[in-house]
């Protein structure tokens, strides 16, 4: 029996209000399920939003009113899955948890439409989002299965720098791998937020459990990301999905834009300001204290554009790269299969994006269980859509020589616990 199944990322950003992004996932699954992907994965936060950019008002020592503003605007858009503080695990994956009075459900509704969703497509769903509990704000992802609905979720460990002031720390325990079968092949995937992927034990504890299907929902899009990911696939001996978001500022939320009382952004500048120095070669990226990474130029980039229809996001038509097309490192434009039904007129194009417009490029991307990059990176494209045929197969032939959850950790003589976390092969 074939051991391939046809997985997609999602290079999606989220829109002015959770109800639209919640539309435009729909929309994307079914377009994933029109071109038979089994498995997509959508970016860190994209429901509820990565608030990239914002201060809220904050210094050591001080808060501003504004900062407060941003804060309850946030908090307003984030999602509500009916969970508890602590993290109820299998009790509210399983919904033992006690419902309101006169029934109905946890939450907001929005487990019960992305199980909706990922029933009437057929499509295993895997989100990242913002999800609120009590008066607290976690980083999460959600599986989701369209025969048995949730099958897990798990909160961040370990926000980053700033997300520290608006995000919660999760739990450990939900670093839980969850098992399917798509089409005969069993699956065991787990996935690690962002820089969750540059915390060692971490990433162990997910190998531990014989992962073979590792996703990487993030927001970092540097160039720096995709050799990690390319390290992660080849230790693990997995396969590996990265999904960010690709955003203009003018597709940052009002919120954002309006209610900043410093008026800062990336860099220490307006957001009303260029946030990248113009002198600044178009591929190229800022860290947070203000160095620039310059980013591998493709050949001909600027010549090549297509014409499309408004995407799912509604952003209007746009003379941009080729929507399914990327580079390799030595300049070569790979073609990408897009979406059955769409067609483009091929043209040059007199026009260039603004690189100082991006607040996140994107970089998307799908890498195989020896490191290779099968997919991707996607850069500049803010509603993208990667699909690759994988043989799950490959994971077993990779293990011929490296098993970092097994033999070759040499775990009689190396041992890692984590609190609350099993880390064997899950059943």
């Amino acid at each position: 029996m074939s051991q391939t199944l046809r997985l997609a990322v999602a290079q999606s950003h989220t829109l002015p209000t959770t109800t639209e992004t919640l539309a435009a996932l729909e929309q994307t699954t079914r377009q994933a399920r029109s071109q038979s992907v089994d498995l997509i994965l959508f970016p860190e936060a994209y429901l509820g939003g990565y608030p990239r950019t914002a201060t809220f008002g904050a210094a050591v020592g001080a808060r501003r009113p504004e900062g407060r503003e941003q804060f309850l605007h946030y908090f307003k858009d984030a999602v509500d899955l009916g969970d508890t503080p602590e993290g109820a695990g299998k009790r509210w994956v399983e919904r033992e948890l006690e419902v309101p009075k006169g029934g109905g459900v946890r939450g907001d509704g929005t487990r019960e439409e992305l199980e909706r969703i990922a029933r009437e497509t057929g499509v295993f769903i895997v989100t990242g989002l913002v999800e609120r509990c009590g008066g607290t704000l976690y980083c999460a992802v959600l599986y989701v299965c369209p025969r048995e609905g949730v099958l897990g979720k798990r909160r961040k460990v370990m926000p980053t720098g700033s997300e520290r002031l608006i995000w919660g720390q999760g739990q450990p325990s939900s670093l839980r791998a969850v098992t399917t079968t798509i089409k005969g092949v069993k699956l065991t995937l787990a996935s690690a937020i962002c820089w969750e992927n540059y915390m060692p034990l971490l990433r162990q504890s997910l190998y531990s459990q014989n992962v073979n299907l590792y996703l990487a929902p993030t927001a970092d899009g540097r160039d720096t990301w995709l050799p990690l990911m390319r390290t992660i696939a080849c230790e693990g001996r997995c396969v590996v999905l990265s999904a960010n978001q690709c955003m203009t500022k003018s597709n940052l939320p009002r919120w954002i834009t309006e209610h900043d009382g410093e008026q800062k952004a990336v860099n220490g500048q307006s957001t009303n300001e260029v946030s990248t120095p113009s002198r600044l070669r178009r591929k190229s990226t800022i860290t947070e204290d203000g160095n620039e990474i310059v980013l591998p130029e493709p050949k001909g980039a600027d010549d090549v554009a297509v014409t499309e229809n408004s995407s799912a996001n509604g952003s209007p038509p746009a003379s941009r790269l080729r929507r399914k097309s990327t580079y390799t490192e030595d300049g070569h434009e790979i073609a990408l299969p897009g979406p059955k039904g769409t067609s483009g007129t091929l043209q040059r194009s007199s026009t260039k994006p603004d690189p100082s417009e991006y607040v996140s490029r994107g970089g998307s991307s799908i890498i195989s269980p020896l490191g290779e990059v099968i997919a991707g990176p996607l850069w500049d494209d803010e509603n993208g859509l990667l699909t690759v045929d994988v043989d799950f197969e490959d994971c077993l032939r990779g293990r011929l020589d490296l098993d970092v959850g097994g033999s070759y950790s040499r775990n009689d003589s190396f041992k890692l616990t984590v609190e609350g976390l099993d880390i064997s092969p899950p059943p």
